[in-house]
């Protein structure tokens, strides 16, 4: 924070509406403040409508409802501590600071907004909206965090985030990414190419989230090492994970028992993070999805949290997260769907071997 906060005035009459007064401290560029073209003092006029302001200076002059003029206030003192920490503005900073100051949370905005996880290659990942940052604070705080919201939310991103994190600051010896491998109508082992090109495109966004972060040249280096493992679940079985961050994605797409085999890995000095959208469960149908049924059964651990995110925490286009919130109407309006029963599928007997391209879909999958 400044330690010149900005000085609030009222001047009033009993023709007009007083007009409050608040004066910028000298040493803050105006510029930062107001955005080019005084883009960010327009991005408050939009989003207080019943509130005059003028700037003279670096002097705001503001009218209009008393609480409405209080929020600019505290939208100011918000923006200014977001600047004294170093984080440049921008209108979806702005939008978002009114947002929290408007649901009158707990936890100030310039927190939100200048809570560094991890920087690479001159980037600052953190999060962006409140509901991110006690995802972020849950992760820290806890040994099993769930992360369960809509696309576009930012659960696995900021999940790597805090697990490069982790490793740059040697608090974990490797990081472990992991999905099942759940692909609608076609099975791994019909796919041609070798495993590794069965599982790639299931692994990708992994890959990529990664590439963000950490230097690519090295990333193959760190694999090499096995201080960065990614591959599908199944490939958990049986271990014993210690000193890891581990970050399950997609995990709606777990059945309960390959969630139990999942959670069961965690060795001394690990921590995990399992994120999915329960809306998106891509299962065959009457298959129960591991992560709909997982916080009834665990949400009485201490050590266990799960973090809430919605569609008020989209980062990716404004449009996403209204595409999301219409779905979640239209899933309220069509509950509850039916509960006929599935039709029953006969499994074929396995072939008594497979070809040397070749894996089952167990091999991949498994049951825990």
């Amino acid at each position: 924070m400044t330690d010149a906060p900005h000085t609030p005035t009222s001047d009033s009459s009993p023709k007009h509406t007083p007009v409050h007064t608040v004066t910028i401290p000298g040493d803050v560029s105006m510029v930062a403040l107001l955005g080019p073209r005084d883009e960010l003092l327009r991005t408050i006029e939009r989003n207080v409508p019943l509130t005059a302001i003028h700037v003279r200076g670096n002097e705001f002059h503001i009218s209009g409802p008393s609480a409405e003029v209080a929020l600019v206030e505290r939208v100011i003192d918000e923006l200014l501590a977001v600047i004294d920490g170093g984080q440049p503005l921008n209108r979806d900073a702005v939008e978002r600071s009114i947002a929290m100051l408007r649901a009158q949370t707990s936890e100030r905005p310039a927190d939100v907004l200048t809570m560094n996880i991890v920087s690479s290659r001159g980037r600052t990942i953190r999060p962006k909206t409140l509901g991110q940052k006690r995802y972020v604070d849950a992760i820290d705080e806890h040994t099993i965090t769930f992360g369960i919201g809509p696309a576009g939310t930012g659960k696995t991103y900021l999940a790597m985030a805090k697990a490069v994190a982790a490793l740059q600051a040697k608090q974990v010896n490797r990081i472990i990414l992991t999905r099942p491998a759940v692909e609608a109508g076609e099975r791994l082992g019909f796919l041609p190419g070798t495993l590794n090109d069965k599982i790639d495109p299931y692994l990708r966004p992994l890959y990529d989230a990664l590439h963000d972060m950490v230097d690519p040249d090295s990333i193959p280096r760190l694999m090499a090492a096995g201080t960065i493992e990614v591959a599908p679940l199944a490939f958990m079985r049986g271990r014993s994970i210690n000193d890891s961050f581990v970050i399950l994605d997609e995990a709606q797409n777990t059945t309960p028992e390959q969630m139990k085999m999942f959670l069961t890995r965690l060795g001394f000095g690990s921590k995990m993070v399992v994120t999915g959208d329960v809306t998106q469960v891509d299962l065959p149908g009457g298959t129960q999805s591991g992560l709909r049924v997982v916080r009834e059964i665990l949400q009485s651990l201490d050590d266990v949290h799960f973090a809430e995110l919605s569609a008020q925490d989209v980062v990716r286009h404004r449009l996403v997260g209204e595409i999301v919130d219409a779905y979640g109407r239209w899933d309220a309006r069509h509950q509850p769907r039916s509960t006929a029963s599935p039709k029953r599928v006969t499994r074929r007997p396995r072939k008594a071997a497979h070809d040397a391209g070749d894996v089952s879909p167990e091999a991949v999958e498994g049951d825990a």
